[in-house]
């Protein structure tokens, strides 16, 4: 394995999740700061992990080899995430006035419906050249 392969490997794998870990972390923090009633931080950390899955799917695609292990994460995003998706969004719905981290998990769950489909395509698309 050259450098290159190894910093893309880290960068990916490795930096990039703990990355989305620690801006998690912050938001949470924030949010208990700003006193939230019934913040809606287990929606926060799954809309994070699906998001950051697809960007790990996509730059797996486009800088890494492909693997079990994003198959494995490209059906959670097609099969399992639409789904999840679909209940926070619902579940939003009815507090999203409550605060804006509650605006955001309904926007950020309802968008995953136009980002997911027009980045797997996208993903399709550019792995049979």
């Amino acid at each position: 394995m050259t450098t290159r392969e190894i910093i893309i490997a880290l960068t990916i794998h490795l930096i990039l999740p703990l990355t989305g870990l620690l801006y998690f972390f912050k938001i949470k923090r924030q949010i208990h700061r700003e006193n939230i009633v019934n913040a809606p931080t287990i929606e926060l950390f799954i809309i994070f992990a699906t998001y950051g899955g697809l960007l790990l799917v996509t730059l797996t695609t486009f800088f890494w080899q492909w693997s079990g292990l994003a198959s494995f994460g490209t059906f959670y995003l097609i099969l399992a995430a639409p789904i999840v998706m679909a209940i926070i969004a619902i579940r939003q719905r009815k507090t999203k006035l409550n605060s804006k981290y509650h605006n955001w998990a309904f926007k950020s769950a309802l968008l995953y419906f136009v980002i997911a489909p027009v980045t797997l395509t996208i993903l399709l698309l550019f792995s049979k050249n």
